[in-house]
């Protein structure tokens, strides 16, 4: 069974896919992140002003994205080059991903990406209103990053808005359940839970070691 969870950068889709881990442990999840396949930085694309724009569809390597999930649907382990802004280019720190009976991707452009929308058992949906996002982005990027705030803003304004309104918006309607990352967030984990749940018991997965 294949969960997919998208929404806009700070919307909390890192914090969802952590607690569904925990949740279904006993099943021992494989857990693909989009972010591991960012391309190296000569070959991002840049921005009128010269500024590098990670937040394009193309900064990623999408074939090298289907290539793998396909091998890990099919039940072969991957080897994966862990994505750490921090990290010089010529570091190598890889993770081995392990086959599951359930896997979950987590990422900006899973929508986008027809690829991986079709393999997707579950579409989640995180929004949160954009002010929290900001406020998570700026927080990440000043503590994790060292970025000033006058960086993070334009990156904002220049790259992240449009990227939202262009690639990942649109396809919010795709998704098979919204999850409200705010007040809402415990009542709607609950009744994700419970769609899962049903849908695992529907795909006969088995669930003897969950809670």
């Amino acid at each position: 069974m294949i969960i997919g969870i998208c929404g806009g950068s700070g919307s909390g889709k890192t914090t969802l896919l952590r607690r569904l881990c925990d949740e279904y442990r006993g099943l021992n999840p494989s857990v693909f992140s989009l972010d591991n396949y960012y391309l190296p930085i000569e070959m991002q694309q840049k921005d009128p002003n010269g500024i590098v724009n990670f937040d394009l569809p193309s900064a990623l390597d999408r074939n090298k994205i289907i290539e793998d999930l396909n091998s890990l649907i099919s039940g072969s382990p991957i080897k994966v080059k862990e994505y750490n802004f921090n990290s010089p280019p010529h570091v190598n720190n890889f993770i081995d991903i392990d086959p599951s009976d359930l896997i979950i991707v987590e990422g900006l452009f899973l929508f986008y990406y027809t690829e991986i929308k079709s393999h997707l058992d579950m579409s989640v949906y995180v929004t949160v209103d954009s002010d929290v996002q900001l406020k998570r982005r700026i927080n990440r990027d000043q503590s994790q990053r060292g970025y000033s705030i006058d960086d993070i803003i334009y990156q904002w304004e220049n790259h992240v808005n449009p990227c939202h309104s262009q690639y990942i918006e649109p396809y919010k309607n795709d998704a098979d359940y919204f999850f409200r990352n705010d007040s809402n967030a415990e009542n709607d984990f609950l009744n994700l839970k419970r769609n899962i749940d049903l849908l695992m018991k529907q795909k006969k997965v088995h669930k003897e070691s969950i809670r």
